[in-house]
């Protein structure tokens, strides 16, 4: 797959009304994409094993949509096969009294995903020049002096200001990579009545999704800037079509995968005085005596 032609490189210019959302590339057969999935989980359990044992680099993948775009299932399928003990996900929800009384970019810094492991964002700082933007209500929420809060450059100032965390936390060993998954309005309006006629779906669907629905083109206005102002080479941004939940997910394994394998991850060098070490436990696990059934060492009779 050429995941190049979803990559939003650093300075071009975006056009979201102009990238599909129900691309499929080559694939026609939903089963193939599913098995070619399957490859990609599993090449991603070897690369997180990798990763945790050399603790010296961690990834941080962000997820961005609209509502019901599909970013639970991307996560649940795409990192169906990594070790939970080296993956965290965090969902960004409405900010709290103690966030709210933060800068913007608190909550997700600390957050940041240890040494030796994935993060996943299920939302994120991005909600900030987004949610808020198409709300700009929510300012009077945040506790900002007012000449920043009045500030007509505010949402140029935080795409600098995300550029600047992003571009820190690749300085120090994260690297980071973003989704936008692209799903088209009438795909939504599709799921959001699949969500109503289904009662095991009933829980996922509030009133709030269809009012922010009127907000479509606000929403689309406010992420075609906000993805073209803070794609970088350090953290860059791919727009995924998500009419196709299949598709979506392997586009997204394939991108994780590569990315992974672009950091040159390795085993940590085993020195010498550890590799005689190891012959030496070698030798005294050999020389036990052997086990029996049950758990004891054999007895010698005199």
């Amino acid at each position: 797959m050429n995941i190049d032609k979803f990559l939003i490189k650093e300075g071009s210019k975006l056009d979201l009304k102009k990238q599909r959302t129900d691309f499929t590339g080559d694939y026609t057969d939903k089963k193939q994409a599913v098995k070619d999935l399957e490859k990609n989980v599993q090449r991603l359990r070897e690369l997180q094993d990798v990763l945790y044992a050399e603790d010296r680099q961690s990834l941080l993948v962000i997820f961005q949509a609209m509502d019901a775009a599909g970013k639970d299932g991307a996560i649940e399928h795409v990192m169906s096969g990594v070790n939970p003990q080296g993956c965290h996900v965090v969902s960004f929800k409405q900010p709290s009294d103690e966030e709210l009384s933060h800068d913007f970019l608190w909550r997700c810094a600390k957050n940041l995903p240890e040494r030796g492991k994935i993060g996943i964002f299920n939302r994120s700082h991005y909600e900030e020049v987004l949610v808020v933007r198409v709300h700009p209500q929510i300012l009077d929420s945040q506790h900002l002096p007012d000449k920043i809060r009045k500030d007509k450059n505010i949402w140029k100032n935080r795409f600098e200001q995300i550029r600047n965390f992003e571009r820190h936390a690749s300085e120090n060993g994260t690297r980071v990579v973003k989704f936008f998954l692209n799903v088209s309005k009438e795909e939504q309006k599709q799921r959001f009545l699949a969500r109503i006629d289904e009662a095991e779906k009933n829980w996922k669907f509030s009133m709030g999704d269809v009012k922010e629905r009127g907000f479509w083109d606000e929403y689309m206005k406010a992420y075609t800037e906000a993805i073209a102002a803070t794609s970088t080479k350090d953290a860059p941004w791919y727009v995924v079509p998500a009419d196709k939940k299949w598709f979506t997910r392997l586009a997204v394994s394939e991108i994780i995968v590569k990315t992974l394998e672009s950091m040159h991850l390795t085993y940590p060098t085993v020195t010498e005085k550890h590799k005689a070490e190891l012959a030496e436990a070698k030798k005294m696990l050999e020389s036990e005596p052997p086990a029996v059934a049950g758990g004891g060492t054999r007895v010698q009779s005199r």
